[in-house]
């Protein structure tokens, strides 16, 4: 009997298991049918735009085509966000080559009522650009990437889809008086990266990259090609740091190029807790955004495990220690003697040495600072596949008041026993604090001393190794709370963080919107949500954190 009852229980786990196999069969070739179904719909669209059906072969592609996946992952800067099964793929991914390309994909996009994902450069944090909880069609601007400097006037054009070590190369060939005040990472894409503010190791001295655009080129929701005249100011303002996502999608900035000396200088210095490091960061704090502004200097904070300096025990393995490093990394806009004189006056617990100091061209100061060794050649910033790809997650504070011994103390503890996550300190003050907070939907100026990115980056697969992980970051950021700013707590947009909330797009998406926004953007938030419910109305330009409009949103519609 028992055995019989074992061989009935298995039969029909069989059966059970055979039935649920045929209906995901069933399920997979009507999504597939459906995926089908839509492709021919989209190209059908792009015909009637007067694109050759030669060129849509060339720029669309669907989950069947050979080069669909390469093409997906080719800028996925997220290792979370990589060829899994649990990750969203677009129903068809599109590559335009010309700028009419971008605006009929826009009209064909909303013929098939689906979502539009627009990627620049694949460095959003939380993969908003390649990834959605409902069907979807990606737009990759990686084929927009001209670049064209004017040297007369100091100004250059440069599409959506280049990347920022493409700008800096293109620049440098025409000039080693120029440069631009953008990010440090050369594969961030520049859509993203100046529409959301543009942050770098120049602010001080020049503010924000959207600080330093004149004009810009962006497709609106009727397929109609606007620059800023055309455009009017409200809606050139919201592109500048409001995120371009939300209103269009950005075909170029044209920008200002800025002078910078033939000699900067470089350091990079690494203080341990045995060092005096905690009173080096207290010193950095009340100088930070007061010191001259041609000086720049970033802050690692790092936990770390080293190893003990006595004498190892017989038969035992030498112990080891938790600690903290710290590593200030600087720009300095001048030689290397006066940047000593300045460091020692105003920042004398760092201990800075001539050793310390390099000095070099901007553009070797551009490859410093991205991790190339001081061999590399200007070149290397042509690279567009960037660094391994690891899992990571990013999170952001603003600091306004400096923290306290025994707060840093804490901090640093709490890091040690946290074990991963780090946090990166950048500074404020110069340029960035005369600029007002209303002149662009960035915010964080007047009053901020630096803000902070919380980072942890890690290897191990599966669920539990994120699960760690995360949590790690949500503790330290949950114990940054008292040191850090208050009603709102800021963030910053090109930190995406999908924590501090999200958008569903339904009828209470103004609501939803605010509660991220106003982290986001303070007091810019409403004008934002005005320029959005007067150039978008139908939100067609929606992602998991957009801009939202004053009305109710038009439902989603589902293949």
């Amino acid at each position: 009997m028992k055995k019989s009852s074992q061989s009935s229980t298995m039969s029909c786990s069989c059966l059970l298991l055979l039935f649920h196999f045929l209906l995901l069969l069933k399920f997979s070739s009507l999504s597939l049918g459906a995926s089908d179904s839509v492709y021919d719909s989209f190209v059908n669209c792009l015909t009637t735009k007067s694109i050759p059906q030669s060129e849509i072969s060339k720029i669309v592609y669907s989950p069947n085509n050979a080069s669909f996946n390469p093409i997906l992952q080719a800028y996925v800067r997220n290792r979370r966000f990589f060829n899994s099964s649990t990750t969203s793929k677009p129903v068809i991914i599109v590559t335009p080559t010309e700028e009419s390309h971008v605006s009929s994909a826009v009209l064909c996009t909303k013929e098939t009522n689906l979502q539009l994902k627009i990627r620049s450069g694949g460095h959003d944090y939380e993969g908003i650009s390649y990834i959605s909880d409902v069907p979807f069609i990606m737009l990759d601007m990686f084929n927009l990437r001209s670049i064209s400097i004017n040297v007369n006037d100091n100004t250059a054009w440069v599409q959506a889809g280049a990347t920022l070590g493409e700008l800096y190369y293109n620049i440098w060939t025409k000039s080693n008086v120029l440069g631009f005040p953008a990010g440090v990472c050369p594969t961030v894409g520049v859509g993203g990266h100046l529409s959301g503010g543009g942050y770098g190791n120049m602010l001080r001295k020049f503010g924000l990259s959207v600080d330093n655009v004149l004009d810009a080129r962006l497709v609106d929701v009727n397929g109609r090609i606007w620059d800023r005249k055309a455009m009017g100011e409200d809606l050139f303002w919201a592109i500048k740091g409001g995120g371009g996502a939300s209103f269009g999608v950005i075909l170029a900035f044209q920008i200002q190029l800025v002078q910078v000396p033939q000699t900067v200088t470089y350091f990079r210095v690494e203080r341990f807790l045995d060092q005096n490091a905690t009173d080096a960061v207290l010193q950095w704090q009340n100088v930070v955004n007061k010191i001259d502004n041609d000086l720049f200097i970033r802050l690692l904070v790092q936990p770390i495990t080293v190893k003990n300096k006595e004498k190892k025990v017989k038969g035992k393995k030498k112990a080891q220690q938790k600690s903290i490093r710290v590593t200030f990394i600087a720009l300095f806009l001048g030689d290397s003697s006066r940047l000593i004189s300045l460091v020692s006056n105003e920042l004398p617990a760092l201990g800075l040495t001539k050793q310390d100091c390099f000095e070099m061209s901007w553009i070797d100061s551009v490859l410093q600072w991205a991790n190339f060794d001081n061999t590399t050649k200007p070149i290397a910033l042509l690279n567009r596949t960037g660094d391994p790809l690891n899992f990571l997650k990013r999170k952001s504070d603003y600091v306004q008041e400096p923290i306290p011994r025994d707060g840093l103390e804490s901090i640093f503890q709490k890091m040690i026993s946290l074990g991963k996550a780090g946090i990166v300190f950048n500074p404020y003050g110069g340029r960035m604090a005369e600029i007002a907070e209303g002149e662009t939907p960035f915010p964080h100026r007047a009053g901020i001393l630096f803000k902070i990115q919380y980072s942890v980056n890690w290897n191990e697969e599966g669920a539990a190794a994120e699960k760690e992980y995360l949590t790690q970051i949500g503790d330290l950021y949950s114990f940054m709370t008292p040191f850090v700013s208050k009603n709102p707590r800021q963030a910053y947009l090109n930190y995406r963080d999908l924590d501090i909330g999200t958008n569903d797009q339904g009828p209470h998406s103004l609501e939803e919107g605010r509660v991220y926004g106003t982290m986001y953007f303070k007091n810019n938030f409403d004008r934002l949500v005005k320029v959005k419910s007067a150039v978008d109305p139908t939100n067609f330009f929606r992602n998991e954190q957009s801009i939202p409009t004053q009305g109710t949103t038009k439902p989603r519609k589902m293949f």
